[in-house]
């Protein structure tokens, strides 16, 4: 597999900033001897917790980046409670979360939000992290190519072609986020060519798959084999940094066969 693997961990909300720094200098800990740059990791901790985590990984020289769970598409304005893309990387984030499913849910992020999102991201000259994914109900109806394959011609509508490699999409279905079911390799297999098959057939290279959704340091191994991602976007299990550092490390381990 000649591309390298992401692994990223999304906090979602949890941690203060004193548990973020003692979770970061845990993961420094564990990483610390290890040959895992095979594997590029990031963690997108909460906004408040941004500045004491890159401060930890810059003083330990660790390799970990850092990603915004989430960014407004516009550069400023009145829009209480947001943050721009500008001011993340002020801070040195390099990857944004654009779209997560529980943004969609909770906070009523429409697909032209997300297109928008993920262009401001790009222009930036950070990658956009767009997520993607159908409930159950899709899912039973057999609706999962459909909605798949609309969510990704949407969100990359108004990509600048010369940006295509500031684009990672990762799948999650909704059904499996935080429920303990994962996908099958078949599910897997058949969506991520959807994804594939909706990137515009001008970008030279395709950008690399993720997928999320129960993902753990028992079956990521098996998923990495047994399916065509190019890594994971991990939820709870990000938390935990035994957890953490073993799925960078087996997914290392996999694409380095």
């Amino acid at each position: 597999m000649a591309r390298r693997p992401l692994v990223v961990g999304n906090w979602k909300m949890n941690l203060d900033y004193v548990e973020a720094i003692h979770l970061v200098q845990q993961l420094g800990v564990l990483m610390r001897g290890q040959s895992l740059d095979n594997v590029e990791a990031a963690i997108a901790p909460p906004f408040v917790d941004i500045r004491s985590v890159s401060s930890v990984i810059e003083a330990d020289r660790l390799p970990l980046a850092v990603a915004g769970q989430h960014a407004h598409h516009l550069e400023s304005g009145a829009f209480t409670g947001e943050v721009s893309v500008s001011m993340l990387k002020r801070l040195g984030v390099r990857y944004v979360l654009v779209g997560h499913s529980e943004r969609r849910v909770h906070f009523a992020m429409s697909d032209d939000v997300v297109r928008d999102t993920a262009v401001a991201v790009a222009n930036a000259g950070l990658t956009a992290v767009i997520c993607c994914g159908e409930t159950m109900e899709q899912r039973s109806e057999g609706l999962t190519n459909h909605v798949i394959h609309e969510q990704i011609v949407a969100a990359l509508s108004k990509i600048d072609p010369k940006n295509h490699e500031r684009i990672v999409v990762a799948y999650e279905p909704l059904w499996a986020i935080g429920s303990g079911v994962t996908a099958t390799d078949g599910n897997i297999t058949a969506v991520v060519q959807v994804i594939r098959d909706s990137f515009p057939s001008s970008w030279n290279a395709k950008p690399r798959v993720l997928y999320g959704g129960s993902v753990n340091a028992e079956n990521c191994g098996a998923l990495v084999e047994g399916s065509p991602i190019d890594g994971f976007l991990v939820g709870g299990a990000s938390l935990k940094a035994e957890e953490f550092v073993a799925i960078i490390a087996k997914t290392h381990a996999c694409y380095r066969k």
